[in-house]
């Protein structure tokens, strides 16, 4: 119904009612036809049986079988009449006409049986065939007289009668009452559809015109005639049309000075953010200069000898210097995740040695907080990036501890998913987490109970890489924390076929380190601070240090005589000048691929890119005393000399 319009329902209820009618008189009709025309057939069989029954009594009698016979082939020139067997009163066969004897004839007794064969559909009908009584003498009327219902039959006559022709009539009833019930429904329709269209072009015209108007056409106005049955209809349709053009047009200037409005405000805000990005950009690369050069200073002034009182003090100027440099490399680590600059390399990752390596990190961590750091070691290996995967295990495990008082830290895995992917999962017995605040953790420097911003309850950002990093290589992360019990984190990850440990371990084996005392190092610097701590630091490790400022000094400088075994430099430099530039425009002048490395304040993706792209190590201001000296050995190591 919900799919028809106006003028089919309008035919369908003048319709409905017709057809009802008529299918229902037609089946009063022919239901009753057809009773008739089987107790007429029934009838009919009856007297057939009774009249051969009456016929064969003298035959039966005097036993003469031609005269039976005669009787049932006679019978079956009745057209409906198919077979007749006359039998004796011990059953017996005496005539048979048309018999095929598939039908099983029950007992016979006094009393006439008719009954339809399932098989085929014909009237079955038994008739006894009882002696006539006669009174030969009506002296002793009423004396010594049989009742005839005691008096044992002669025989039995039995009749197959077909309902062919019962069919027969009653289709050719169902036809006749088919075609005057579709008459009747075809002169219904003709006389519903010419009384219907009075009643439906008003409506069709005001229906078209609110089709009209929902398509936006709010200028279209209906006619309003005398003699309409809808002119009030019309006549209102017609005022909303009017009054919803005038709102259009209405809402139509707001827009236009809204849109207007929002463009002003956009290009402001994008003006602004472009002014923040630049104002953040200048201030990270000005934050992280100087905090470059107080790292090198600190650890240049750790090296010197001290009495206890000052040893102290620059041990706590060293954990604030590591504050801010994890600080730093955090919010590294999420510009780096917001741009995705993160790049993913996929491959089979032995569990083995990732757990040698927490357990290597952090078991001092543990045993200083007086916890318990158990890592259940497995031969299993896992589809993943291990320099991500590590930093995430890194990451929790670390975070568990920090938030453990008592008890201890688990680090294990088990197969999930029957057997195709592995749950990697970091339990303690720390605080716990409650529900409201689940979702919350793994937002940026969302803490919980640290109002006041203890450094040494972290930053707030390492889950928040944990669950985008993970996210980034494709792992689901679970969380599951009861307040006052622990917490457990759930890292699904895939399994990956088993490789060779051995060769893998022996290909990761650092070779032997280079000892930095008396490479020859030249530094380009602009910035005197950071040129000064970083001269100081080299020199404190036995290297011979040249600083220069620019291209300018550094082909000067090895004009001079002064060959340098790597290179180190800032990315920006005076007078526009790059970092990058300057290194290459160096390995064309000596003529060989000097090692060099590129420092840099800025953490811009294009700048990690490019980097990848030209073969040069980048690292981030503030530089890692530690991890300076790392590279500075990697990158002094001799070379393979090209095949």
């Amino acid at each position: 119904m919900r799919f028809l319009d106006i003028r089919a329902r309008m035919l369908l209820a003048a319709l409905l009612p017709v057809t009802l009618v008529a299918v229902l008189l037609s089946s009063v009709f022919l239901s009753g036809r057809y009773a008739d025309l089987d107790e007429a057939h029934q009838q009919r069989a009856r007297s057939l049986v009774r009249q051969l029954a009456s016929a064969s009594e003298y035959g039966l009698f005097s036993a003469n079988t031609s005269s039976l016979q005669s009787i049932a082939a006679g019978a079956l020139r009745e057209s409906d009449v198919r077979s007749v067997l006359i039998l004796d009163a011990q059953g017996q066969t005496l005539a048979v006409a048309g018999w095929t004897g598939q039908v099983v004839l029950p007992a016979l007794g006094t009393q006439e049986q008719h009954w339809v064969d399932a098989r085929t559909g014909h009237d079955l009908l038994i008739q006894p065939v009882s002696p006539s009584q006669l009174q030969l003498d009506d002296l002793f009327e009423g004396r010594g007289r049989a009742d005839v219902a005691d008096v044992p039959p002669l025989g039995h006559v039995v009749m197959e009668v077909s309902r062919a022709g019962v069919v027969s009539r009653s289709q050719d009833m169902l036809a006749i009452g088919l075609a005057v019930t579709l008459g009747g429904l075809l002169f219904g329709s003709v006389l519903a559809v010419r009384i219907g269209r009075g009643v439906i072009r008003p409506i069709l015209r005001v229906s078209r015109m609110i089709e009209r108007i929902g398509a936006g056409e709010l200028g279209v106005r209906g006619e309003v005639r005398p003699d309409d049955p809808l002119r009030d209809l019309q006549q209102g349709l017609n005022q909303m049309a009017e009054h919803l053009q005038q709102g259009r047009d209405e809402l139509e200037r707001r827009v236009v000075l809204a849109t207007a409005e929002l463009r002003s405000k956009k290009e402001e805000a994008e003006t602004a953010t472009r002014a923040k990005s630049r104002f953040l950009a200048a201030a990270s690369h000005d934050l992280r200069q100087p905090i470059h050069a107080l790292g090198m200073f600190v650890a240049r002034l750790a090296q010197l000898p001290h009495d206890r009182e000052t040893r102290h003090l620059i041990a706590n100027l060293e954990a604030s210097v590591r504050a801010m440099q994890d600080l730093l490399d955090a919010l590294l680590d999420i510009s780096r995740l917001d741009a995705d600059a993160v790049r993913v390399q996929l491959q089979p990752v032995p569990l083995a040695p990732l757990f040698e390596q927490l357990r290597g990190a952090l078991m001092p961590v543990a045993t200083d907080k007086g916890l318990r750091l158990r890592v259940r070691d497995s031969a299993l290996w896992v589809q993943s990036d291990p320099t991500l995967l590590h930093r995430i295990l890194l990451n929790l495990v670390s975070n568990a501890l920090r938030y453990t008082g008592h008890g201890g830290v688990l680090v294990g895995c088990r197969r999930s998913r029957g057997g195709s992917h592995l749950w990697l999962e970091v339990w303690d017995t720390g605080v716990g987490i409650p529900a409201e605040h689940q979702q919350d953790i793994f937002r940026e420097f969302y803490q919980i109970g640290n109002p006041e911003r203890d450094r040494s309850k972290g930053l707030g950002l390492g889950l928040n890489i944990v669950d985008r990093t993970a996210r980034l290589l494709g792992h689901e992360l679970k969380l599951c924390s009861v307040p006052g019990h622990g917490t457990r984190f759930r890292l699904e990850l895939p399994l990956a076929p088993a490789g060779d440990l051995q060769a893998l371990m022996a290909a990761e084996q650092p070779q032997q380190l280079v000892d930095v005392r008396g490479l020859r190092i030249l530094v380009i610097e602009d910035d005197r601070q950071s040129a000064q701590a970083l001269r100081g630091l080299l020199d404190s490790w036995g290297c011979v240090v040249a600083v220069v400022e620019g291209l300018q000094g550094a082909l000067t400088v090895v004009d001079g005589g002064f060959v340098p075994d790597l290179v180190l430099s800032d990315f920006r430099l005076r007078a526009g000048e790059s970092g990058m530039q300057t290194l290459q425009t160096l390995r064309t002048q000596l003529e060989r691929p000097l090692p060099a490395c590129l420092m840099s304040g800025d953490t811009d993706p294009e700048l990690i890119q490019a980097c990848r792209d030209a073969g040069l190590p980048l690292l981030h201001k503030p530089v890692r005393p530690a991890k300076l000296r790392t590279l500075i050995r990697r990158l002094a190591r001799p070379q393979p000399a090209p095949s």
